[in-house]
């Protein structure tokens, strides 16, 4: 007999939600969404008429009431996450949100806390790169011993400049830079590493463009360190004024030789020699880049609700990235390193 498919209640319909929506709505085998919610009525027009849904509310608590649902997806402001996660395994759903899981590490352990009262329930955080096949088969390359023993990693998350400041607007919600952004790098270090335990961050920063971002204490450039026990280090990059595109890339040395991610012709992105010489195109956003790895990581939430196969990152997982993130915030706004042993 054919197994049901898991039926997902989206939250959020932004630029990542309605991307989210449309895969999970279609690319995604075992899975339907089924309902929609969004406090925008231009976003729930989009859910009716795109995406043909009947259920679309305007608020995660009506989501969450209406019946049926398996699942749901959140990709809300990083504000609400914690929240409405609880609120969901309360609700006896299974729960995909996208990161960070909160701003702050006690929010973090409130969610993991009703997930270990929920055991029947699975839980996915989206950090994405851990299932982009460049990543994974580095990862991969590591375990093997292709570097012997990795001890150092160099990544960066640079966004192409936006000149109107679109997420300016969002940064007195985001968390900042670090968390908003270099949560990823921190993710991608732990886990390229071998999960080391983080001692101690520094970071500093400037604003090079969005002078509106000194308001909430922001800053659109910043470069961070993270010393992890047993000697082993992370030097992460941070920008949102890279004028030829969004890069996201990743070096990995160990004491045998060297693992470079995402160097070279870029996914998405055109090498091109003529009369002029030769330049690199770049890709303007993390989509062109990671698009293709969302369906991955939205099949693997899929398979562990349906078949209770494995996930590759935990909710403590996740935890550890934002008290690791939050830490680099902190060190950056007081000047000071940031003990974490």
């Amino acid at each position: 007999m054919a197994q049901q498919a898991v039926r997902i209640g989206i939250a959020g319909l932004g630029r990542l939600g309605k991307r989210l929506a449309g895969i999970l709505h279609g690319q995604v085998p075992g899975a339907t969404v089924v309902a929609a919610a969004s406090p925008a009525e231009d976003e729930r027009r989009w859910a009716r008429e795109v995406l043909g849904l009947a259920d679309v509310v305007a608020d995660f608590e009506a989501l969450l009431a209406l019946p049926g649902l398996d699942a749901v997806a959140i990709v809300t402001p990083t504000s609400q996450h914690s929240d409405q996660v609880i609120a969901a395994l309360a609700a006896g759903k299974h729960v995909y949100c996208e990161k960070p899981l909160a701003l702050d590490v006690a929010a973090c352990e409130r969610v993991e806390a009703a997930a270990a009262a929920h055991p029947e329930l699975r839980v996915l955080v989206g950090f994405v790169r851990r299932f982009d096949p460049q990543y994974a088969a580095a990862s991969a390359k590591i375990r093997a011993g292709a570097i012997g023993a990795p001890y150092l990693v160099r990544s960066q998350t640079l966004d192409k400049l936006d000149p109107s400041g679109f997420f300016v607007k969002f940064a007195p919600t985001s968390g900042g830079i670090f968390l908003d952004m270099s949560i990823h790098d921190v993710d991608c270090a732990r886990f390229l590493l071998g999960d080391p335990k983080a001692k101690r961050v520094y970071a500093s920063g400037i604003i090079a463009v969005h002078d509106g971002l000194a308001a909430c204490g922001d800053i659109d450039n910043g470069v961070a360190t993270i010393e992890f026990e047993g000697g082993k280090l992370a030097v992460l990059t941070a920008s949102r004024t890279l004028a030829s595109g969004m890069e996201a890339t990743t070096e990995v040395f160990g004491t045998a030789g060297r693992i470079s991610i995402g160097y070279g012709i870029k996914d998405g992105g055109l090498d091109i020699s003529d009369a002029a010489g030769t330049r690199t195109e770049g890709i303007p956003t993390f989509w062109e880049r990671f698009g293709a790895a969302f369906p991955v990581e939205l099949e693997a939430f899929v398979r562990a609700v349906r078949e209770g196969a494995p996930l590759p990152l935990t909710l403590a997982d996740a935890t550890e990235n934002t008290r690791i993130a939050a830490a680099i915030t902190q060190a950056y706004r007081t000047g000071q390193p940031v003990d974490l042993a």
